[in-house]
């Protein structure tokens, strides 16, 4: 309870506000959101069974003990889902597209009307009010019929996945002129095999790099279908989103090790496809296969691309989608020593990662702030790979309450803006910033507990309350100014 009296409390963002920092006509502001984590209806119409549902339906492993079988409950709240978009000045809007909601058995056998007209009145509300639907098509929940066959280590799944992608395509891409193939490749993979996510298997040395693999051979199916097929139709533009913590030596005795983190983390989902020479990072590649060797496995771990898999995935982009939160100092060290955060990958090249003193941290002490590190980040990619467009795909900062005075996170959106603008004077073509996350949702393992949502959500009300906090109105003041502005909050509250 507050103090017997009236409290006036006035904040200033942190930061540097003595100068307007106007962004360009054609940069688009937006927020995202994925299927499992905010529709519910998860046994809605003919919905079919996802690996989440399944995993969390026979298994305790959220903190809080929950599941999304409700969450925001999108499937029938969407239309007020579009109006937060319209209120928070959305340009765009990242949505995920769930698989089993569509293709109840995982195959294009049968589409789903429920799961048509759901996705249908979405992007139709969308560009009702000029809002551009970004869509994801793969968020992380396969339908279960295709974990029973192997799942993302299945080879087979390449070819499943472009099928998906053609019915998407079919279906919506007359409206939609962004995609999103999958998101996060190393969380699937790295975090589905290493016992963090669905399918929550413990089999990294093999079925996660079984993954790796599959995962980028899906995402060219889907951009050749798109390729062949849709583009002379509809003209999208298409790219896979990879989460990249951007990396820094601790010490100038750690530089080399640091170089090889971002193979281990980037590399191995992007070089592939953004590289001119295509196919694994070459020095990655190398240790993981003396890796193998010396643990007495006939063949690599990584499993290598013929030259005709180099070819179909090489090129397949049209903007590099990128998901950043944080930076990492890397140390070199044993790897019999090395930990397993972020994911497995430690362990096979030797290094640690820690935080720089200096650097705040968010409630998660993995989660180092330091700003500067997404323009250094930017500008690694385009020396790295060349490419003309980048578009960042998430965002965002967490928090373990519900205030709607959210500071912290109104600080970091404003600082990480304020890097993409430097980083587009630079001449970087930064095309795009999605806030992660338009609202607080299931955060997988973390359940409820962890809060990213510019708007709070009130889970324990019939209506499943969204309310603006802080960081939402300073956002909508940016996306409606095109600039940063000079920001001052002020709450008035009072003890009753």
């Amino acid at each position: 309870m507050l103090p017997i009296s009236a409290v006036v409390f006035s904040a200033v963002v942190s930061g540097c506000f003595g100068q307007n920092e106007t962004f360009p006509t054609w940069f688009l502001f937006g927020a995202a959101t994925a299927a499992y984590q905010i529709e519910g209806g998860w046994y809605a119409g003919d919905k079919g069974e996802s690996m989440w549902d399944r995993l969390l339906h026979s298994n305790d492993i959220t903190l809080d003990s929950s599941n999304a079988d409700v969450a925001c409950d999108s499937y029938h709240l969407w239309r007020r889902d579009i109006e937060v978009a319209k209120e928070l000045g959305l340009n765009m809007y990242r949505f995920s597209i769930s698989w089993p909601r569509i293709l109840p058995s995982g195959f294009p056998n049968q589409v789903s009307e429920d799961g048509k007209k759901y996705y249908s009145n979405l992007i139709d509300g969308l560009l009702e009010k000029g809002i551009q639907p970004v869509v994801t098509m793969y968020h992380w929940d396969l339908p279960q019929s295709l974990q029973d066959l192997g799942g993302w280590a299945n080879p087979l799944i390449a070819t499943w996945f472009g099928d998906y992608a053609r019915v998407l395509f079919t279906l919506f891409g007359d409206r939609v002129k962004y995609w999103i193939t999958l998101n996060e490749p190393l969380a699937i993979c790295d975090g589905g095999y290493n016992k963090m996510a669905a399918p929550f298997l413990d089999d990294m040395k093999i079925g996660g790099y079984l993954c790796n693999k599959h995962v980028l051979l899906a995402h060219a199916a889907a951009y050749r279908v798109y390729e062949k097929e849709f583009q002379s139709l509809y003209y999208g533009k298409l790219s896979m989103a990879n989460v990249f913590f951007w990396f820094k030596p601790e010490k100038t005795t750690d530089d080399e090790a640091t170089k090889l983190a971002i193979q281990m983390w980037e590399g191995r989902y992007a070089h592939p496809i953004y590289s001119e020479s295509g196919g694994w990072p070459p020095e990655l590649e190398k240790i993981l296969a003396e890796n193998s060797k010396k643990e007495g496995y006939p063949y690599p771990r990584l499993p290598p691309f013929t030259p005709e898999e180099i070819e179909f995935v090489k090129g397949t982009y049209d903007f590099y989608a990128l998901n950043h939160y944080t930076t990492r100092l890397v140390r070199k060290v044993d790897p019999e020593k090395a930990g397993s955060w972020p994911y497995y990958g430690c362990k096979e090249i030797g290094v640690d990662f820690v935080n720089d003193p200096t650097w705040k941290t968010a409630v998660i002490d993995w989660f180092a702030i330091y700003p500067e590190g997404l323009r250094e980040q930017l500008h690694w990619i385009n020396k790295t790979y060349g490419v003309d467009q980048v578009m960042i795909t998430e965002n965002g900062y967490p928090d373990l309450n519900d205030d709607l005075f959210d500071v912290q996170r109104m600080t970091y959106i404003k600082t990480m803006l304020q890097q993409v603008l430097l980083a587009i004077n630079d001449g970087i073509h930064v095309m795009g910033y999605t806030v992660w996350s338009m609202m607080d949702n299931f955060e997988w393992v973390t359940g409820y507990k962890t809060k990213y949502g510019l708007y709070a959500v009130d889970f324990l009300s019939p209506n499943l309350t969204r309310t603006p906090r802080e960081s939402a109105r300073f956002y909508s003041s940016v996306t409606k100014g095109r600039r940063i502005p000079k920001y001052r909050v002020l709450v008035d509250y009072e003890d009753v």
